[in-house]
């Protein structure tokens, strides 16, 4: 007798849990979807003060930290789109 090939019985009993799917048409309250614009715009913010920030001490390394995030976006565009 195969035992791993039989199913088990549905269990009836009042104790069992069973899993409800949630409801995906209502929002949730307590995420803030309309402020990821703003997280993107001020991060992108952050990242041209800092690249103005450094040139103000050196070209050469504004210049190497704009060719790195040039490089970066290029490769994760690449990457994403293979």
């Amino acid at each position: 007798m195969n035992l791993l090939a039989q199913e088990l019985p549905a269990s009836e009993n009042p104790k069992t849990i069973r899993e409800v799917p949630p409801d995906t048409s209502q929002k949730d309250p307590l995420i803030a979807g309309g402020l990821q614009k703003a997280q993107y715009i001020g991060i992108i913010g952050l990242a041209i003060a800092l690249v103005v920030a450094v040139g103000f001490f050196s070209r050469r390394v504004e210049y190497a930290i704009v060719f790195a995030f040039v490089l970066s976006a290029i490769l994760i565009a690449f990457f994403l789109f293979i």
